[in-house]
């Protein structure tokens, strides 16, 4: 849309107030709110807006910050009341020179892409958030308790997660969302809602709508809704599983050939590779939290080990099973992001990580397609040369500072904020006493 048809759309809409949204380095949305008369003079001019304190942008003496509106990505807030109905509009962030602000993390993405719009590629992203409704009551409590009791796929025709989760479709489609389905995932509370595939950009914008419209229509049925990865111990936990292809200009999937036996084409199987070389350093980015690490471990169907497999989800890429004539379907699925991740960084930095791949011809290992990698010891592992992700935080830190094809693909500003905000998190949770360690060792120390 251009500034006049969002105007008369608006309008339609009988939207009285805009949000204007970004996100910081974490991926935390932000938001200032105007009237809707305000509108024709931001579309024209830009909103200015102090950044000093948002996670990962400006020294104070560097604080002024332009906001560019999006009108493409305008779309009515359904939750909100009709006397004073909200909509909302992403936006690019400038510097007052008028330059793209290095560390926005929307143009972080944005400049990623713009280097595949050379080679003729677009970047489709196809993610599968998951998360957990939990009972108001105690929601915000240490122990959080289940909304419900069903579990994988599970139906009863007057069950309340199949209401909310009705609610929650109905508010994601009314926001320009694709919901293709909606499911009961294996723990107890835990969904997971999925939108049709779109490009890089896109893609996440949707997840941060997704996110945001989760919790606040939760928060309306009187349920705290949690993106958080691992919430509950000796469950499963929350991912954010990704399928990925590229495709030309004409609409044709660079990842296919009728040829390969698994109808995979060099292309495919080099942005593999590059994925796997870098798995190390892109869990930072996209297992980015210290709850991350606590569902990246055995026994709970998150991937742990650097491989490649058809159907093997124990594996940490997946070749779905291709069927004749689909051929836009063949993609590689990336399974060990979460939804606590920032995904205009993590979509740039495994796109970046893929196409290293590429540019150097990389061939990727043998793949893992009848090994449960769970069941094999690390001795075992070590003979097949099959690595490990890191086990925390810090080590996975360590890794991105290492690789310059992630660190470059994120920015020197934005990698500077990101990785001073996530070790000042791993600082914060290394000086804090937990629970365990007060039942532990308190009284056998």
């Amino acid at each position: 849309m251009n500034a006049k048809d969002l105007i008369a759309r608006v309008k339609e809409d009988n939207v009285k107030f805009i949000s204007l949204q970004f996100s910081d380095v974490t991926g935390a949305v932000k938001s200032v709110d105007m009237p809707v008369g305000r509108l024709s003079d931001a579309l024209a001019d830009g909103v200015w807006f102090d950044g000093s304190s948002v996670e990962g942008f400006a020294r104070i003496q560097e604080s002024d910050m332009r906001l560019i509106l999006d009108p493409d990505t305008y779309a009515v807030l359904p939750w909100t009341p009709v006397d004073s109905r909200r909509a909302r509009i992403f936006c690019d962030i400038f510097t007052p020179k008028g330059d793209p602000f290095e560390g926005d993390p929307r143009g972080t993405l944005k400049r990623m892409l713009a280097k595949l719009d050379e080679r003729g590629w677009v970047f489709n992203v196809g993610p599968e958030p998951e998360f957990f409704l939990f009972k108001g009551t105690n929601g915000h409590g240490v122990h959080p308790v289940p909304h419900d009791t069903g579990s994988y796929f599970d139906f009863s025709a007057d069950d309340e997660a199949v209401i909310v989760r009705t609610a929650l479709m109905e508010a994601l489609d009314a926001m320009g969302l694709e919901v293709e389905v909606g499911h009961h995932e294996v723990a107890l509370g835990q969904h997971e809602i999925d939108f049709r595939f779109a490009d890089a950009l896109k893609t996440a914008d949707n997840v941060l709508t997704l996110k945001y419209t989760v919790k606040a229509i939760a928060a309306q049925h009187g349920l705290t809704a949690s993106f958080m990865p691992k919430p509950v111990f000796g469950i499963n936990g929350s991912g954010m599983h990704c399928h990925q292809s590229l495709f030309d200009k004409k609409g044709g999937n660079v990842f296919f050939d009728a040829k390969d036996e698994v109808h995979l084409s060099k292309t495919a199987y080099a942005f593999i590779a590059g994925q796997l070389a870098h798995a190390r350093a892109l869990a930072a980015v996209v297992a980015p939290t210290v709850n991350s690490y606590k569902r990246l471990v055995p026994g709970y169907e998150a991937p742990v080990y650097i491989g490649w497999a058809q159907q093997n989800r124990s594996a940490l890429i997946r070749i779905p099973r291709y069927t004749e004539g689909r051929d836009k379907a063949v993609r590689a699925e990336l399974r060990f992001p979460d939804p606590s991740s920032n995904p205009y960084l993590a979509f740039a930095a495994i796109l970046a990580a893929g196409l290293d791949g590429v540019d150097k011809q990389m061939t990727p290992p043998a793949p893992l397609n009848n090994v449960n990698l769970y069941h094999l010891d690390k001795e075992e592992r070590g003979k097949m040369g099959v690595q490990e992700l890191p086990g925390s935080l810090a080590e996975a830190l360590i890794e991105l500072e290492k690789d310059e094809v992630v660190k470059s693909a994120l920015g020197v500003s934005t990698y500077e904020a990101f990785a001073r905000a996530k070790w000042e998190e791993w600082d914060e949770f290394r000086l804090r006493v937990s629970d365990y360690e007060i039942e532990r060792y308190l009284e056998t120390a």
